[in-house]
């Protein structure tokens, strides 16, 4: 299935290569005169750029990181959608949006994973705690706001950290990919989506209370779009990214799209993209502040995995 999406046969999405996101990146930024800002913030462990774009001017700063996992690449995709409507469009309510957002994207967090087609990053000396010997690092367990990006053994997760407080955003949404998962009986319907807020210990009241409307937020939006949407079973390591920048005051959200046939990749890339650029605007004109977060616990959880899923992505953590 990874060389299918990766080469986008079988129905599947048509995906970009790291050259093709590349040269992409570059169209974009032509095309916005200057609305839309892309530049690299690091280097991966062969040398791949990490590609930041920046749009908009405004005092609500939202970052969103896309595919820290190789092998998880619809977020990206909805990403590149996203850049161009936010950033390309002039009408008077897109430079209104840019005037009160200033948006970041870190597409395609893990280039070396996505050329490998793996999880990890790229580093045969690793011995990882967290990860697999010979291969490279789980990235998603790099981001413990009590290491130092300097002591930080994964480049690409000490580059995230670097930006993040650099770029000080208010608002973190991470995308991943799952398995297939349903909801049990009597409802019975596949996800197609999970998300989580943060659920490490210690996360101030009001960064867990602004998680929480950003994920119910992010689940209307995704709903309207005819997604299924659960509640992610993830773990409290502070290492997450959820948990990380949680940890340090950030809204923080964890959207997982599940790993539908290769027919349903497009479907799943456009209602990310809705979801990125609905919270961009909620956030241009305060309706997160309206939300009452107690509606994020009312989110179901995510049910067991299907039986006969062809999908190998790991089932319980971010």
């Amino acid at each position: 299935p990874a060389a299918a999406e990766a080469t986008g046969k079988g129905g599947g999405a048509r995906l970009h290569s790291n050259a093709e996101l590349a040269r992409e990146l570059k169209r974009i930024e032509r095309a916005g005169h200057g609305r839309v800002r892309v530049r690299s913030i690091g280097t991966s462990n062969q040398g791949r750029p990490l590609w930041f774009a920046t749009l908009g001017t405004g005092p609500q700063r939202l970052l969103y990181v896309t595919q820290q996992h190789g092998d998880e690449p619809l977020g990206t995709e909805s990403a590149l959608m996203a850049l161009r409507t936010l950033g390309l469009k002039n009408d008077r309510a897109s430079r209104e949006l840019r005037s009160k957002i200033t948006l970041g994207v870190l597409v395609r967090a893990n280039p070396d994973g996505h050329h490998h087609q793996w999880r990890y990053n790229y580093d045969p000396d690793a011995q990882p705690e967290y990860g697999e010997p010979g291969k490279g690092y789980d990235m998603n367990r790099y981001h413990d706001p009590a290491v130092r990006p300097e002591d930080n053994p994964v480049p690409e997760a000490a580059a995230i950290q670097r930006q993040y407080a650099a770029f000080r955003p208010s608002i973190v949404v991470d995308y991943h990919m799952q398995g297939r998962y349903a909801f049990p009986p009597p409802d019975g319907r596949e996800i197609t989506t999970s998300i989580q807020w943060p659920t490490a210990e210690g996360v101030p009241a009001g960064a867990l209370t602004t998680s929480k409307q950003v994920g119910v937020r992010v689940h209307d939006a995704f709903t309207r779009a005819g997604a299924v949407v659960s509640q992610y079973p993830g773990g409290s390591y502070q290492g997450i990214a959820r948990n990380a920048y949680g940890l340090r005051g950030s809204a923080s959200l964890l959207v997982e799209l599940s790993d539908l046939p290769p027919d349903r990749q497009n479907f799943q890339i456009r209602t990310a993209y809705v979801s990125m650029v609905d919270l961009a605007r909620a956030a241009a004109n305060g309706a997160l502040d309206g939300i009452d977060p107690s509606r994020a616990d009312a989110i179901p959880p995510r049910g067991p995995e299907l039986p006969d899923a062809s999908a190998t992505r790991h089932a319980g953590t971010d």
